[in-house]
């Protein structure tokens, strides 16, 4: 009897393990037909562009990993990747990623975009849970892209926009989701503060009904702070009224956030 379990465990492991390939193999070749669709209606090609990028991942990116693309619902009639190109002391390529958790199914990049997405933070795992990166890559001129540096942004749906601000002379990539969790939206800000080649710095921030964030100078140094709001609700209930806000500062000793109204409290990011 248990020869016979063995047997059945290690049969069992197998058929799925080629289910699992056979799966990959298919979402591969869709890919790849959909890319080959895109390249051949293409008016005008350039040896750096989106299309070459596209090409270039989906060969070295791996399966179940994916370019995110822009919402569709927002009046796009083709899905649009979320990739932003920087042209300044070389050629960039900022891109949003998706990789799909190991164990689990692989996500589809419409379940992680939008509105309607955002809802899956309350229950990611029945349609595989996301993990979202920037990445940025560069490209020589001839096609051949290399990847500088990728970042963890700790979010798993509701992919927004992506887009290039300032902040006192530094360069940000904002990355904003719509977060139905808190009846608003979260912006996850990557500051260039040791240039564009080293690691980004993460601050968070949001708004929301009765939840604000909002990047701040409160200490004159180069790393952006940020005030979080005290909000509490009126007599009647019905609405939301600002308090007061609490100082957060960047403490380089610990790499943390911490507030500096004596309370002890620290951020992450």
């Amino acid at each position: 009897m248990i020869k016979r379990l063995l047997l059945f465990i290690i049969t069992a492991g197998i058929i799925i393990s080629c289910g699992d390939d056979t799966q990959d193999k298919e979402e591969q070749s869709v890919r790849e037909r959909n890319l080959r669709i895109k390249k051949e209606q293409a008016k005008k090609r350039e040896p750096c562009d989106t299309l070459s990028f596209q090409e270039y991942f989906i060969a070295n990116g791996g399966a179940g990993n994916y370019i995110v693309e822009f919402d569709q619902s927002l009046d796009r009639v083709v899905s649009k990747p979320a990739v932003f190109y920087y042209k300044e002391g070389g050629n960039f390529i900022f891109s949003v990623i998706a990789k799909s958790k190991q164990t689990e199914r692989n996500v589809e990049v419409k379940n992680i975009v939008g509105v309607d997405a955002s809802f899956l933070n309350y229950d990611s795992t029945r349609l595989g849970t996301a993990f979202f990166f920037l990445t940025l890559y560069e490209c020589d001129g001839q096609g051949n892209f290399s990847m500088i540096w990728e970042k963890e942004i700790p979010i798993h749906t509701g992919f927004n926009s992506i887009k290039m601000k300032k902040w006192k002379n530094i360069s940000y990539i904002e990355l904003n989701f719509i977060a139905m969790y808190i009846s608003g939206n979260v912006s996850f800000n990557l500051f260039f503060v040791d240039g564009l080649r080293n690691q980004p710095h993460l601050l968070e921030t949001y708004e929301a009904i009765a939840r604000q964030r909002e990047i701040a100078d409160v200490n004159n140094d180069k790393w952006p702070d940020y005030f979080e709001w005290r909000f509490a609700q009126n007599d009647s209930a019905m609405f939301w009224r600002k308090l007061d806000s609490i100082p957060f500062i960047w403490d380089t000793t610990k790499n943390i956030y911490r507030d500096l109204k004596g309370r002890r409290w620290t951020r992450k990011y």
